[in-house]
């Protein structure tokens, strides 16, 4: 099926879209059920590929679950109020692009996009990990890092549309040898992101050893005894711990919820809220961090609930 003007039969579809730095993650519901999930590669560098790889795996979502649906994106970054166009995404190929309108016209349909961390604290608050606290902060921690906050179930954006963009903060209390910090895209050195992103823990272990290895591994080696990747872990731990108590300083939030490659670390859940308590500016420290209920799923059934249930009906 194609065009907007089609009649759903088999009810309110909505289509949810990840676009993520190195994956392009698609869904589709009908009311809260899934029917139709796929992932393709993101074409990274080349922002009219990508825009026709989301708009393929929106058309291919659709013809899975025999319906025309409603079109949600979470992108790394942000649509700017004042241009329309996209800015303060890792994905830098996407920055100034106007994907908004050329989603809409490729799709011939009205596209909502939001940032990435907000569709992933809006699924994590609703029915998630989070589910029932009153203050969420959503924290995706992978290709880049960023964050969500939910407010008794409302994302909050901010005038300036940059509400949680904790990444691009410096790392708080740094060490010496953490000064001035790794140069980060954004222009600026030691930001969070350049810590606590998977190229970040990586960038460190080479820096300590000489040696490329991806997260993924270090985590491996850390969990077999390795010696410099247990290392790198506990370093990983401590500079989360510090970031995060910031914000816990600033938003008091009652849960922190991990999403992204590196929630996948099991030790961060008891070492981080440890290591927090002496940087968190009170006597005891309730703040719960925990893993996301829905993993990878999280930012793109968010994406999906941009639009109400109803509104599915195209």
């Amino acid at each position: 099926m194609t065009g907007p003007d089609r009649a759903d039969k088999l009810g309110p579809v909505r289509i949810g879209i990840d676009l993520g730095g190195t994956k392009i993650e698609g869904i589709a519901l009908r009311g809260s059920g899934e029917v139709a999930r796929m992932r393709v590669e993101t074409p990274r560098g080349d922002y009219a590929a990508t825009v026709e790889a989301v708009a393929t795996t929106v058309e291919a979502l659709e013809q899975r679950a025999g319906a025309i649906g409603s079109v949600g994106v979470g992108i790394p970054g942000t649509i700017s109020a004042a241009t329309d166009l996209v800015k303060n995404a890792n994905s830098v190929w996407l920055i100034g692009k106007p994907l908004r309108a050329d989603l809409e016209r490729r799709l011939a349909r009205e596209v909502r996009i939001a940032n990435d961390a907000n569709c992933f604290a809006v699924s994590e608050a609703a029915d998630g990990a989070a589910a029932g606290a009153e203050v969420v902060f959503a924290v995706i921690v992978g290709t880049g890092t960023g964050a969500g906050i939910v407010v008794r179930g409302d994302v909050v954006t901010g005038p300036n549309g940059i509400a949680g963009e904790w990444g691009h903060n410096p790392l708080p209390w740094p060490t010496d040898a953490e000064r001035p910090g790794p140069a980060c895209y954004c222009g600026r050195r030691g930001c969070i992101e350049t810590f606590l992103s998977g190229p970040g823990l990586q960038a460190d272990y080479e820096r300590r050893t000489g040696r490329r290895h991806a997260p993924a591994a270090i985590v491996d080696d850390g969990a077999g005894g390795d010696p410099a990747a247990r290392e790198a872990l506990a370093r990983y731990a401590g500079r989360m711990a510090r970031a995060l108590a910031s914000v816990i300083n600033v938003l008091d939030p009652d849960v922190i919820v991990l999403g992204g490659g590196m929630s996948s670390i099991a030790s961060l859940y008891g070492d981080v809220p440890r290591l927090w308590a002496p940087f968190v500016f009170s006597d005891t420290v309730v703040t719960r961090l925990v893993r996301a209920r829905h993993g990878d799923a999280s930012g793109v059934r968010g994406a999906a609930w941009l639009w109400p249930a109803r509104a599915a009906d195209v």
